[in-house]
């Protein structure tokens, strides 16, 4: 009995020995899963706050939770399956996905720009300020930020998947719901510190004088236009972005002239200047991707307002 007792004792601590590994491998990968996707999370806290801003500060973290959750479902119960599935049944087609995702943000990032460069429809504007239509207000703009959410989240899925070093099913799935959950947590976090610093910042400076209030009002007085700078980046982050996603899908298929050229320029640009090398290095090329998202987004515009008359008909 007592050696029956030892072999079972043994074969716990082997199977705990296993069970240690693998979390150690899960840890491991999804370590580097989430730095490598480091990249677009930033591009994602930066478009989301442009779907906030125009709420009531009541609805404000509502509308947040609502976008977090719409991307966890993205995240968990469309992409990872999807990811998971494509890398085992239909690995080419990741790409040409990915390239159609940056195409739809191109498109949307040039119509936004467009709305922030050209003049207003004064009738858009009557329609979208119908009394009593707010709750439809949100239920859109939620939806058109789970739309772009999709996007960006496919993308950071993408790089997870391809980053992941292990071959079991289990572990690769767990590694990318661990980091699609962490991702998710740290954006929207990330925007409701933001959305709601104004409100902080008038609670520090009703409560405390000397620095705190100081901060608070500074707080109070900043946030505005930095929210109205944030939309704008926002926008020409789905620029970069989608500019990124397809100059590398070419380069994929083997036309590496654009992310060639692009990396050219941004390494003589970067080393002209040593002590910011890296961070001249991200705007370059984070600026040239943009500019090559806007010309695509400008043309898928321009065909779609010349094929919407025609179909109108």
């Amino acid at each position: 009995m007592a050696t029956g007792l030892l072999a079972l004792l043994d074969d716990v601590a082997a199977i705990a020995k296993v069970a240690a590994a693998s979390l150690d491998d899960v840890a491991a990968q999804t370590l580097k899963a989430g730095g490598k996707a480091a990249g677009v999370v930033i591009d994602d806290a930066a478009v989301t706050p442009r779907y906030v801003t125009g709420f009531t500060p009541a609805r404000e973290l509502s509308v947040i939770g609502r976008i977090a959750k719409g991307s966890l479902r993205n995240k968990l119960v469309i992409l990872l399956p999807a990811a998971l599935l494509l890398s085992w049944l239909a690995p080419w087609a990741i790409t040409p996905l990915l390239m159609l995702g940056g195409l739809y943000l191109c498109f949307e990032g040039a119509e936004k720009l467009l709305h922030l460069i050209l003049p207003h429809d004064p009738q858009a504007h009557a329609a979208e300020a119908v009394p009593g239509d707010a709750e439809a207000h949100e239920d859109a703009m939620v939806a058109g930020a789970v739309r772009t959410d999709m996007i960006l989240s496919a993308e950071i899925m993408a790089i997870a998947l391809a980053t992941i070093e292990v071959d079991g099913v289990v572990t690769r799935a767990i590694v990318l719901a661990v980091v699609g959950i962490l991702i998710t947590v740290v954006v929207y976090g990330a925007v409701a510190l933001i959305v709601k610093a104004d409100d902080i910042g008038a609670h520090l400076a009703r409560r405390h004088r000397g620095p705190l209030g100081a901060i608070g009002r500074g707080l109070v007085l900043g946030m505005p236009p930095f929210l109205a700078l944030l939309s704008v980046v926002g926008t020409l982050a789905m620029l970069w972005v989608g500019g990124q996603i397809l100059i590398h899908g070419a380069a994929t298929y083997g036309w590496h002239v654009p992310e060639d050229a692009i990396h050219h320029m941004a390494v003589i640009v970067a080393q002209a200047v040593p002590a910011v090398e890296a961070v001249l290095l991200w705007i370059v090329t984070a600026g040239l991707s943009g500019v090559v998202g806007v010309a695509l987004g400008l043309v898928i515009v321009g065909v779609l307002k010349a094929v919407r008359p025609t179909a109108a008909h």
